[in-house]
């Protein structure tokens, strides 16, 4: 008696039903994937509807349905399975790994790599088990790094505790495990820990950020004798100089509650200024103006850049308690103290709008401002603000 002939598993039978179903799950007829796979369109229809039939040795066999799922698109920059083929052709014809990469576009490495990871139990490279090999790789589930570290998940956590971004922390965390590469995680692999629901990895939330709707002339008031920001001496704007401060205030709900902030120039520190009862008076303001600044040496208290805010009605007592000269920023151009309303975005993470700000105590203020300026800042070369003051105040 004949005997049948079978299929072993993973064998060529196997390989042709896989790229069949693919063909369909990309939307390809029928008769079209069996014409590329080279079967005949009843044993497709067995594959894809299931059906019941008596092989040449005439035992009943069941052929269940598969379920077809639609393939995802792959991006460009992933081998198709149509340069598998012509990678195979390729290699059956004697061509060289250089030569099979300049015909195809690819890099000699990228085709060195294929050949030698997907190369079936044999050793022979057939494309359309390579592609079932890929395919197969790119479904495996990695653990995040962060999940099974501990010390990189508390270093993590704490840094985004203290509302860094996860720019930041990546440059961090290259800096706190320098040689440790299983430790240095970019800023894409941070942000999917943090969105990630089975990793222990949280942030604080941000606040969202609403443009202040400018109310005219008559809301801020008039003041005298300003300085305007064109008069301003030109070695503010290079940024080489220290000394030349940047100010606003950051208003509660109604504007009945204050908090006072002064960003230097250079170096980007924050000097938070706590006015009592959270009101902005102008007294209050000079008062807390002169206090900060007579704590700096001369050589770092050289010029204050406000808006035209009355709180600052008294810029002339400032200028001849402080020393330093105050200039003002032409009507509705809060980009002209870019530092400081960066700064100010920053700060709503921890006062966020709506807050009354009389609660917060000078203490309080302090340890936000100490927690700004310890932070590494892109646009420093990631050194930190307080790092630089401090350079600059030994200078």
């Amino acid at each position: 008696m004949r005997q049948r002939r079978r299929t072993p598993a993973g064998g060529v039978q196997a390989e042709k039903q896989e790229r069949y179903l693919r063909l369909i799950g990309q939307g390809v007829s029928n008769a079209e994937a069996c014409r590329r796979v080279a079967i005949n369109r009843k044993t497709g229809n067995r594959w894809r509807y299931g059906r019941a039939v008596r092989n040449s040795a005439g035992e009943l066999v069941h052929y269940a349905p598969v379920k077809i799922a639609p393939t995802r698109p792959r991006s460009p920059r992933y081998l198709s399975e149509h340069e598998r083929v012509v990678i195979a052709d390729l290699l059956a014809d004697g061509s060289t790994v250089r030569a099979i990469a300049a015909e195809m576009g690819r890099s000699p490495s990228t085709v060195s790599r294929e050949i030698r990871r997907n190369r079936d139990g044999r050793g022979r490279y057939r494309p359309h088990y390579a592609e079932q090999a890929a395919r197969a790789r790119t479904r495996r589930t990695r653990d995040r790094r962060v999940a099974g570290d501990v010390e990189l998940r508390d270093a993590l956590t704490g840094l985004l505790g203290k509302r860094w971004s996860p720019e930041q922390v990546a440059h961090e965390l290259r800096v706190r495990f320098a040689g440790q590469r299983r430790r240095c995680l970019c800023t894409e692999s941070i942000y999917q820990a943090i969105y990630d629901p089975a990793v222990d990895v949280t942030r604080p939330a941000r606040r969202s950020r609403r443009r202040r709707r400018v109310l005219g002339d008559q809301r801020r008031g008039r003041l005298t004798a300003m300085k305007m920001i064109d008069e301003r001496p030109v070695e503010v704007e290079d940024r080489v100089q220290g000394g030349h401060w940047e100010g606003d205030l950051i208003m509660g709900p109604g504007n009945r509650s204050a908090i006072g902030t002064l960003v230097e120039r250079r170096s980007r520190f924050v000097i938070l200024l706590h006015l009592p009862g959270g009101v902005s008076t102008a007294d209050n303001v000079r008062r807390a103006i002169r206090t900060a600044f007579a704590m700096l040496p001369g050589g770092l208290r050289r010029t204050l850049t406000w808006d035209q805010g009355k709180e600052l009605a008294l810029h002339q007592q400032i200028t001849a308690q402080t020393g330093t000269s105050v200039f003002f920023c032409d009507a509705h151009s809060p980009w002209q103290r870019g530092s400081n309303e960066n700064t100010n975005g920053l700060l709503r993470d921890y006062f966020p709008k709506g807050t009354d700000l009389s609660v917060f105590d000078d203490e309080e203020l302090q340890r936000v401002a100490v927690e700004i300026n310890d932070r590494p800042r892109k646009t420093l070369d990631w050194s930190r603000p307080a790092d630089l003051f401090s350079e600059l105040a030994a200078a």
